[in-house]
């Protein structure tokens, strides 16, 4: 059989390395091996270990399931929690086997606490470097394989026949003339589309990429209202995210009078979900003409934030801080894209022949509110499930009526997207509060817009930002409660009635 893979983050290489045992492989990445969002997670993978019993700590599956609940407000599959938490201990020993190097403590793994974990189970690598470590490892072991990598290699369109997926159409990172690569299976871990905002902790490829190319092909598509704001992202021009493991080692929050707010807001405080740091940050920001809010770390020390976090230690230093002397300047950012393309508990999507993996699906694990540390986890449990199920490609009967949405054409010499002005128009109608008149506005703004098709990998990149920027307006516009990451400021109640997924599927077929 042979496999297209697209992506190089934790999913796409996890699947690449494990499909290449039995398939023949082409690993498709849009930039050079290794670049993903993946690259640049920080805190770690959220896993209950096979390991004896460690003093006062006390875990489980199923706490870390019940966890994952509690994070989604009411959006969450179990199913999928327990397929994803219970997958954990495999999907760890696979990278461990494959030469990643998890931070230990007396030859121990170590465990860190993040926000709405009921216990410590955050595996972490070179303190807050997980990410790319991880992909250090894959990336090292892919080159022992006989997967076929084409690297800066753009993939403009899903290769369609009678709904059947059977390959993808690519470009080289210039544009050029399209080519056809054909497969059996195609497998979209693109990963997420945190380029639709003004502000985000995403790189600059995470452009929405796989989940433009399976809405056009006619995939359904679900809880696409549904998107992560962290917290902490360092409040300075080209600022990174600020690890949520800084504040489960003990940072707080501080507003400008050096007020520690959170502590009357939820009862874990500074550990409450994202979501409900996020808005909190955004209201004391309000309040404040904008000034950024303060992470207060000095209580934990020179020496240990050194240890702990040496990345994040050497940025706020580039940056002129000193955060074991003085607080930093912090604010939320979109983060992590809870919803996607809509697929099973082994990755099959709607259509025949197409999987994804990795925060470009959608298996419900998220819900409303990604629980920290539970992407890296999903990526990697989640290929090693979509592998296992290769050979039986046919499409997943999505249960429910899926709502009808137009896709609007690509316009050959239409006016250029302003992708400034898109991610302006995304991050004040669609972040962290939103209304319907402010949503309604930005639809039609978004409805006017086309897409110059002149070729290059950035008119694609726009083409698919503004494909997803329109599904993300509408299904916020639908969804009319407050849940989770969406919060509506005319709908401000949480309403049993969308105790549901709402689910899309484009009409008329692909494009």
């Amino acid at each position: 059989m042979r496999v297209v893979v697209v992506g190089g983050g934790i999913a796409g290489l996890t699947t690449a390395i494990e499909a290449s045992e039995h398939h023949d492989v082409v690993l498709v990445t849009k930039g050079s091996l290794g670049e993903s969002t993946s690259q640049h997670a920080q805190g770690g993978v959220a896993v209950v270990l096979d390991e004896a019993a460690r003093p006062g700590v006390e875990d489980s599956v199923a706490a870390h399931v019940g966890d994952t609940l509690s994070a989604g407000a009411g959006l969450v599959d179990r199913a999928a929690a327990e397929a994803v938490c219970g997958g954990g201990v495999a999907a760890i020993s696979d990278l461990v086997r494959w030469g990643t190097r998890f931070d230990r403590v007396e030859g121990r793994l170590a465990l860190g606490l993040e926000a709405a974990h009921s216990a410590p189970r955050i595996l972490h690598a070179d303190g807050d470097a997980t990410g790319a470590e991880i992909v250090r490892a894959l990336v090292t072991r892919l080159r022992t394989t006989p997967v076929d990598v084409q690297e800066r290699t753009f993939v403009t369109d899903l290769v369609t026949s009678d709904g059947v997926v059977g390959g993808v159409t690519v470009v080289g990172a210039g544009g050029g003339l399209p080519r056809t690569l054909t497969a059996d299976v195609v497998v979209l871990a693109t990963g997420g589309a945190g380029q639709l905002y003004a502000h985000t902790t995403n790189p600059v490829g995470a452009t929405g990429d796989g989940l433009a190319l399976a809405m056009r092909a006619g995939a359904v598509v679900s809880d696409l209202e549904m998107y992560q704001f962290h917290p902490t992202r360092l409040a300075v021009p080209g600022g990174e995210l600020i690890s949520e493991a800084v504040r489960g080692e003990g940072a707080v929050l501080r507003d400008a009078r050096g007020h520690r707010f959170m502590r009357g807001v939820h009862p874990d405080a500074e550990l409450a979900p994202r979501d409900v740091v996020a808005r909190e940050i955004a209201r004391v920001m309000g309040e404040q003409d904008g000034e950024p809010v303060r992470l207060d770390a000095t209580a934990l020390g020179a020496e240990f934030l050194a240890r702990r976090f040496p990345g994040l230690d050497a940025r706020c230093r580039a940056h002129g801080m000193r955060w074991d002397e003085e607080p930093v300047p912090v604010t939320p950012a979109a983060h992590y894209f809870m919803g996607g393309v809509r697929t099973d508990l082994d990755g099959r999507t709607t259509l025949p022949g197409l999987y994804a993996v990795g925060e470009v699906a959608c298996t419900g694990l998220h819900g409303a509110n990604r629980l920290a540390s539970n992407s890296l986890l999903e990526g990697a449990v989640m290929a090693r499930r979509c592998v296992a199920a290769l050979d039986t490609p046919a499409a997943v009967p999505w249960d429910g009526e899926p709502i009808p949405y137009a896709v609007a054409p690509r316009v050959p010499g239409a006016e250029p997207v302003d992708r400034s002005r898109l991610q302006a128009t995304m991050w004040t109608a669609a972040g962290l509060v939103r209304d319907g008149e402010t949503l309604s506005a930005a639809a039609a703004e978004l409805a006017g817009w086309g897409v110059a098709a002149d070729g290059t990998t950035e008119s694609y990149e726009d083409a698919h930002l503004l494909d997803v920027a329109r599904a993300v307006v509408m299904a916020a516009l639908a969804r009319e409660e407050s849940r989770g990451a969406h919060f509506r400021t005319d709908y401000p109640a949480r309403d049993a009635a969308f105790d549901r997924h709402l689910s899309w599927v484009r009409k008329g077929g692909p494009l």
